[in-house]
């Protein structure tokens, strides 16, 4: 563990992934034009969401830098992961409705180099690290890549988006089995499986079902734990989250099972 990198481990064949629970700007904040927008399209209070992993066995590996520094969901080359749809970058110059996050042009090459080495390859190292331990420990291994988003953002999205969005790659990621187990879970309410949000860097890297290791990717609409409409950043409403939290472990209970074999 670092001052931004948080593993925990558990024993259970389940590694939850946060990718964006952060908000740390760390050695950059001044070269953003407002840090307040610079942290803006955080996955608010997914890290809380999920507090209850590590009760079930599960190993979290999270980091604290924000998305805004470099994300660590996105292709390292710089491939955009949506051809031809609106997107951030590996360092992001906009945030999620288009609206400039640097002065001027943002950072150079070299400068997106240096913020990899500095964030996105220990992130991924230590994920991968997490995944092999467990890997070679079970037959089957469940990486959960967890997210959230504003239930409304015109520039990526038409419309409200669903409170589930299960991610696969088209099914590449994952069996078949292990998306139909969390889609069930989900069906009392709205939710998509490979909609708008197909699954990220993580869930497209890592997931090798060949190989044992099933990769899966939740989108959360923020609606279904805050009021996005209470102002920013938004306030954890604990009331709210209940049902949503109580799915979600349900969620997590499906992949534990098909995990063990016993989906």
């Amino acid at each position: 563990m670092t001052d931004w990198l948080t593993v925990e481990r558990g024993e259970a064949p389940l590694v939850v992934a946060l990718p964006h629970a952060g908000t740390d700007l760390v050695d950059v904040e001044g070269a953003f034009r407002s840090p307040e927008v610079a942290r803006r399209d955080a996955d608010w209070w997914v890290d809380r969401l999920y507090g209850f992993a590590g009760d079930l066995g599960a190993t979290m590996v999270r980091t604290g830098v924000s998305r805004s520094v470099i994300d660590v969901n996105r292709d390292p080359s710089g491939a955009s992961l949506y051809p031809g749809m609106a997107t951030t970058e590996l360092c992001p110059t906009t945030t999620f409705d288009g609206e400039a996050l640097y002065p001027g042009d943002g950072p150079d090459e070299a400068e997106i180099a240096r913020r990899r080495e500095r964030w996105f390859d220990p992130y991924h190292a230590a994920l991968a690290g997490e995944i092999a331990r467990l890997r070679a420990r079970h037959g089957r291994v469940v990486v959960y890549d967890a997210h959230s988003i504003r239930s409304h953002v015109p520039r990526l999205f038409e419309g409200e988006l669903p409170l589930f969005n299960i991610g696969t790659f088209d099914g590449v990621s994952c069996s078949a089995e292990l998306a139909e187990a969390v889609r069930a879970v989900c069906v009392g309410s709205s939710h998509v499986v490979d909609g708008r949000f197909k699954g990220g860097w993580t869930t497209r890297h890592y997931g090798a079902p060949e190989r044992g290791i099933h990769a899966i990717q939740m989108e959360l609409a923020m609606r279904g734990y805050l009021d996005e409409g209470a102002g920013w950043p938004p306030v954890f409403d604990a009331g709210r989250a209940a049902g949503t939290i109580a799915v979600l472990r349900e969620v997590l209970g499906g992949c534990l099972r098909f995990a063990e074999g016993s989906g």
